[in-house]
């Protein structure tokens, strides 16, 4: 099947050999760009769609998430992490695999509404050790049809053993580790254009044992699988680390061997010189959450000092400690947060869409196939309508429009080849019998949990 997207106003390709392209196409080929340039009109094709007035650019690459965690928004307004995730936990032990399946859909709609074609998730806790609420998120990702590359959490110390959880959401190293090697075997697809791959994610340093850590290193050289987890987010973090392992956040994930190539890290707010330069010599990516860090009070992590060292993806993180799952708002915030720091010229519009785009695939290993507008790249692509009353005054350099003006939502989706939304509505997937699911779901949760 072959689909011309033609008579585009402005392509922004992110590839620095081809750069911007005015009125130019995109042919697609099942689901690979076969071609992009100006003169589209001795090609052929199966389809033919007119995008005059629309801008283009690669498809969001969502780094970290908690898809699970649409269903309690806006609770625990005003804690920080620690105290954040003990409330939480009362209400997440009685998860099962349909609040998983139907919060996971919600979490992906309003992501691909919002730009995003490829998406991570980091699901941590099993409730009474049920191994199929990782099963059941992956079957809301082939529903819907957006690229997933989820994460195996963990975690294996209860409030017993020091950590933060309840005993019923937590499991045995063992347990842990053969569900590591279960979903890699199943579900793993290392191929270029693969739709689903697995990492390894224990949730974070202090809510696993050291020894979880190390084998998770050999099942991931084993399998040859990415690493990650949450570090240096809050500086309870920090002290924790120091008084439990004699070592900040950084120094602990050298001494267990997660600095290297395969390893990328959610948050690392609190990060010292020395730390920033072991994780860039250890080429380290990082998944940067700025509306989580805000909302928590985390702190603002130094992705200007970091930008030129490591790889860095920009994440949306639970929805909710965000509290929603929208990938523009994310990545606006991520310009507008560093610039509160560091001034007005710390990042560019650009520099963030670069993140957002062939940075994010980089930091999940992807870049050989998503990320930017190329020949032979997976036809993974989003355009904006330019008429769009947000954009009206900002034509003049439309691509800045995208993050200084606020869209909304994307009027163009085609995620591996295939249109999810055009003219601004989704085009094989209806919400609605979900939504009123998600609710029910999200309602019976909070009784259970006394919060009702």
């Amino acid at each position: 099947m072959r689909k011309l997207f033609k008579n585009i106003s402005y392509i922004y390709t992110f590839d620095e050999k081809i750069g911007d392209i005015e009125n130019g196409y995109i042919l697609v080929e099942d689901n690979v760009i076969k071609e992009i340039g100006r003169n589209w009109e001795n090609i052929e094709a199966d389809e033919v769609y007119d995008l005059d007035g629309y801008m283009v650019i690669p498809g969001f690459v969502n780094t970290h998430h908690h898809m699970f965690q649409s269903l309690t928004r806006g609770l625990a307004a005003d804690k920080k992490l620690f105290d954040w995730l003990v409330f939480h936990y009362e209400i997440w032990k009685f998860i099962d695999e349909e609040a998983i399946y139907v919060s996971s859909l919600i979490a992906l709609y309003e992501m691909i509404k919002t730009g995003v074609t490829t998406t991570t998730d980091h699901l941590y806790l099993y409730p009474y050790g049920n191994n199929k609420l990782f099963d059941a998120e992956i079957e809301a990702a082939k529903l819907i049809g957006v690229r997933f590359h989820p994460t195996r959490g963990s975690m294996s110390l209860s409030r017993k053993n020091g950590g933060l959880p309840p005993d019923s959401v937590v499991q045995t190293d063992d347990e842990i580790l053969h569900e590591s090697v279960r979903v890699i075997e199943k579900y793993h697809d290392p191929s270029k254009y693969s739709m689903l791959r697995v990492a390894l994610a224990p949730c974070s340093p202090f809510s696993v044992t050291p020894y979880l850590m190390k084998e998770t290193v050999k099942i991931s050289d084993k399998y040859g699988v990415l690493l990650h987890t949450h570090l240096a987010e809050t500086r309870d973090e920090e002290e924790y680390c120091l008084e439990k392992f004699g070592k900040r956040p950084v120094d602990y994930m050298e001494e267990l061997g997660w600095l290297n190539n395969k390893v990328w890290f959610a948050h690392m707010v609190w990060l010292s010189k020395e730390d920033m330069e072991k994780l860039s010599k250890n080429d380290v990516g990082m998944a940067h959450c700025p509306s989580s860090n805000m909302r928590l009070g985390s702190g603002i992590a130094p992705v200007t000092e970091l930008k030129n060292k490591i790889r860095i993806g920009i994440a949306v993180d639970g929805s909710a400690s965000n509290d929603t799952n929208n990938m523009i708002m994310e990545a606006r915030n991520a310009l507008l947060l560093q610039r509160a720091k560091y001034g007005a010229n710390a990042l560019t519009v650009r520099e963030v869409l670069r993140m957002a785009t062939i940075g994010g695939a980089s930091v999940l290993k992807m870049d050989d196939y998503i990320g930017k507008i190329a020949p032979e790249m997976a036809a993974d692509f989003i355009g904006f309508k330019l008429d769009k009353v947000e954009f009206a005054g900002g034509l003049h350099n439309p691509i800045n429009s995208i993050l200084l003006c606020d869209p909304k939502q994307v009027d163009l989706s085609v995620i591996n080849g295939e249109i999810k939304i055009l003219n601004s509505e989704f085009t094989s997937f209806e919400i609605s019998d979900f939504l009123e699911k998600h609710n029910i779901i999200s309602k019976k949760l909070l009784k259970k949990a006394g919060i009702l």
